[in-house]
């Protein structure tokens, strides 16, 4: 008698826990950053908290080093389900989200917390169709993109001549208008590219030199700003897999996104510094243009602006509408100039 007790209470506890397991939500977080980078640790914070805000209704579970979606398939991949969250730049499917590709134009964005900033109140005021088949749940974006190069310093547009850069999306047409050569290496790549001679530098932010030890071959760094552009990140949730979950829960992701986007925007300032020192501790030298030298780069990256117009307007969209993108992110970096100043948040850049 004892031992059918025994046993249909242990039948009992595991159609429990096996009804318990069943109940709670699962959902895979894909990230193709290594697991040591700052956005795998940040991410990782991401889900372990909102893990316990959910208390038991949803479990998030990232996967790094692109393990499940490398970052030119994330966009493609959340939207088929593969995964039901990703992280990714805009810049891995140009096109795909065309119209915030604004954030990659060299408007002058001077730091990472304020092109963040930015790049959320222009979302938020001209909700771009491109992102209807998704749920954004965060956009950030990288700390400003400047000139890296392996060889020699880069002071002018003279320096720039024939230079083989990594630059992908709209990046690309960047260091194509400054003069050089840009090539798309994935950043997973981008220390054996250095390496082997395949491209001379790249337009990336300074966090990079530490963030993927590129500063151990990178030599010089150019404080290009005054054309400074961004990689755009988002992390978007499948549209079908948001839908499905109960209003509860919907309202406490949302809640917990708006909220760590701040705190990612600042820790993208954060790792910069420690990459404008990584480089300098290992030899490396920050470049400084002239005035006059930063008016010729930004005369000189004006087309790239333009195409970007002129793309939009293929697009359906009206040129009128395209110059009140451009002079609404100029508005938003100027007042968030003001409030990255009065904060006293650090910087890598005296602008």
């Amino acid at each position: 008698m004892r031992r059918k007790v025994v046993l249909l209470v242990f039948v009992v506890s595991l159609l429990f826990s096996t009804y318990a397991s069943a109940d709670v939500i699962k959902l895979k977080f894909a990230n193709y950053f290594p697991p040591t980078h700052m956005n795998s640790v940040m991410m990782g914070k991401f889900c372990e908290e909102l893990n316990k805000k959910l208390t038991g209704k949803v479990e998030l579970t990232q996967y790094t080093g692109s393990t499940l979606l490398g970052p030119d398939k994330m966009a493609a991949g959340v939207l088929t389900g593969i995964a039901d969250i990703g992280l990714s730049n805009l810049s891995y499917t140009r096109g795909r989200f065309s119209v915030m590709e604004i954030m990659e134009l060299p408007l002058g964005f001077p730091s990472a917390w304020i092109a963040s900033h930015v790049a959320n109140d222009f979302y938020e005021k001209f909700k771009p169709k491109d992102f209807d088949a998704y749920q954004v749940l965060m956009l950030s974006t990288s700390p400003i993109n400047v000139i890296q190069t392996v060889g020699k310093p880069v002071k002018s547009l003279d320096d720039m001549k024939g230079l083989k850069l990594r630059g992908t999306g709209r990046l690309g047409d960047i260091v194509k208008a400054l003069g050089g050569t840009p090539i798309p290496v994935g950043t997973p790549d981008l220390y054996d590219s250095l390496k082997r001679g395949v491209i001379e530098g790249a337009l990336l932010p300074l966090e990079t030199l530490k963030g993927f030890k590129t500063g151990e071959v990178m030599k010089f760094a150019t404080a290009s700003w005054g054309v400074g552009s961004d990689y755009c990140f988002y992390v978007v949730m499948n549209k079908n897999k948001w839908k499905s979950l109960p209003p509860d829960v919907q309202k406490t992701i949302a809640e917990f996104s708006k909220e760590f986007t701040e705190r990612w925007a600042l820790e993208w300032n954060n790792i910069d510094i420690d990459g404008r020192q990584f480089l300098i501790k290992n030899g490396g030298q920050i470049v400084n243009l002239s005035s006059a030298e930063n008016a010729k780069w930004i005369k000189a990256t004006q087309p790239v602006i333009d195409d970007y117009k002129k793309d939009l307007v293929s697009k359906g969209y009206k040129a009128a509408e395209v110059d009140g993108w451009i002079s609404f992110v100029k508005e938003r970096i100027e007042y968030w100039k003001g409030q990255e100043k009065a904060k006293k948040i650090p910087t890598s850049f005296q602008y």
